[in-house]
């Protein structure tokens, strides 16, 4: 009995863990799945992107970026936010300006390190 009781518990708790598991193994950004082969692959590698601002957030260091398709992710275009850390960088960005930019992936937030 009591060995009946142990298998049923240590069974329990396995399938309890499994749920658990799989939801700390998704990422998504700004409601986008972006976990790609090349999304793994880039932590380190700089993309480049052409596309719209529509919002910048100084306060925040945050800009809002519609942007055509990424190739190095296999990206489709889309509309979603990065973090530009160079305050003088930022200050060069408004909205309803063209840019062409080059980002990084640092972890689930995306960089730009520049911008013309």
């Amino acid at each position: 009995m009591k060995r009946q009781v142990a298998v049923l518990v240590a069974v329990a708790l396995s399938v309890g863990a499994v749920p658990a598991s799989l939801a700390q193994s998704s990422e998504t950004h700004t409601g986008h799945d972006m976990k790609t082969a090349g999304a793994q692959k880039s932590q380190a590698q700089t993309h480049k992107a052409s596309g719209m601002v529509t919002k910048v957030d100084q306060p925040n260091s945050k800009v809002t970026i519609a942007h055509g398709p990424v190739q190095s992710l296999k990206w489709p275009a889309m509309t979603m936010n990065f973090i530009v850390k160079d305050k003088a960088l930022l200050g060069k960005l408004s909205s309803g300006k063209k840019v062409d930019f080059e980002f990084v992936q640092q972890g689930r937030d995306y960089i730009i390190t520049s911008a013309k």
